[in-house]
């Protein structure tokens, strides 16, 4: 009998040996390639002033080229021009208006926040990420408000005039001729729907600063303008490129299975001259793997819920505890507490609704990012069960 269980188990163990010498140890996946891109994008722009918004509205075109270093940063040269406006508003009720044009090129840096917190995925349709750039704006045209001036003063003009070396009379004081160039910074954030690896369609809104006199009133203060922007941005190059990955395994599935039927085989009762005693019942474990930022369960990992399940069918008095996790490489300690509660819960909703387990005889637990479990990174993507 012996002899029977001892050539059973080396038997299983070869077969299990040998499925996994024949288990491929990586994969081909589509990773990150750094890229250059083109933008064009066109929209309106309100200009910061006193008078009604709708009056301070004026149209605005943007054309960038970029380098994406990283799937999270990169570096783009931006134009944006067209036109601006000013206005004032006067004490007899009259309103003057006046619009000019600029040009202003930028350099910007961007930031995708979605990969930086979901991690790169090459088929993902929605990006996200913030900018910030510095750079001249360089303004022109602004003969409308030297006549804007004029007008002013002819309306006003008398006791009220304000005069200045010269002897002329000046209501706009700050307005300019010629050219007027001058630093600016910007703020911004933009929204990129894919519609494959090389095309896109964006929506960026950016706030840019310059120094007083851009629209030709004194305020001592910081002139501002507003973009807001619809384009398309088309990808040079390829995005991607193959790379081989190792395979992350979880426990083989085969492993189980003969633990199982080991652990399990039927054990003839202990008899005492007054009472029989049932051995000890063995625990069971179950260790759930996940992909990264995820929280569903696979279909490959299910059939672990399904072992859990039956394990807490046959002892109806055993209990079950769920511990999640995540890998300390990705994300940072809050995401990472969200994602292990997440998986743990996962699981303990599928025991619930799918195999009708009682709440009572389960308790989720996480531990985040503080307790890596494994050694290999990858394998802390996962919830532990232990059913006893």
């Amino acid at each position: 009998m012996k002899f029977k269980k001892l050539l059973y188990t080396v038997l299983m163990s070869a077969g299990c040996l040998s499925a996994s010498a024949q288990a491929p140890e990586t994969e081909t996946v589509d990773a990150f390639n750094h890229h250059w891109y083109v933008q064009a994008q066109a929209g309106a722009q309100y200009t910061l002033g006193e008078i009604k918004f709708s009056d301070l509205l004026s149209p605005n075109v943007q054309v960038a080229g970029g380098y994406q270093f990283t799937p999270v940063w990169g570096l783009r040269l931006a134009v944006n021009a067209w036109q601006s406006k000013g206005g004032s508003s006067l004490s007899t009720g009259s309103t003057y208006m006046w619009k000019y044009n600029y040009v202003a090129p930028t350099i910007d840096l961007t930031c995708d926040l979605v990969n930086l917190i979901g991690g790169y995925k090459p088929n993902r349709v929605v990006n996200a990420g913030i900018l910030a750039g510095l750079g001249v704006n360089i303004a022109f045209n602004n003969d409308e408000a030297l006549a804007a001036d004029r007008q002013i003063v002819d309306e006003l003009g008398g006791a009220n005039a304000t005069p200045v070396p010269g002897g002329d009379v000046v209501f706009l004081e700050a307005r300019w001729k010629g050219t007027l160039p001058r630093f600016m910074g910007r703020l911004g954030a933009y929204v990129d729907f894919n519609v494959s690896k090389r095309v896109s369609l964006g929506i960026e809104v950016n706030a840019n600063t310059t120094s007083d006199m851009y629209n030709s009133k004194s305020a001592s203060n910081l002139d501002w303008y507003f973009n807001a922007l619809a384009g398309v941005k088309v990808n040079l190059g390829k995005t991607t490129k193959k790379k081989e990955k190792p395979i992350v395994y979880g426990p083989e599935r085969i492993v189980e299975k003969i633990v199982e039927k080991i652990v399990e085989k039927p054990v003839e009762k202990i008899v005492y001259r007054d009472r029989e005693v049932a051995p000890a019942r063995e625990a069971l474990r179950r260790d759930i793997f996940f992909t990264i930022s995820r929280s569903e369960v696979s279909r490959a990992e299910m059939p672990k819920v399904e072992d859990i399940a039956a394990y807490l069918n046959k002892y109806p008095e055993a209990k079950v505890t769920i511990t999640g996790y995540a890998d300390k490489k990705t994300g940072n300690a809050k995401v990472n507490e969200k994602v292990a509660k997440k998986r743990a819960q996962s699981v303990a909703d599928l025991l619930t609704k799918s195999f009708g387990i009682a709440s009572s005889r389960i308790t989720v637990d996480s531990k985040g990012d503080t307790a890596q479990p494994y050694e290999q990174n990858e394998l802390n993507r996962v919830s532990i069960c232990v059913a006893e």
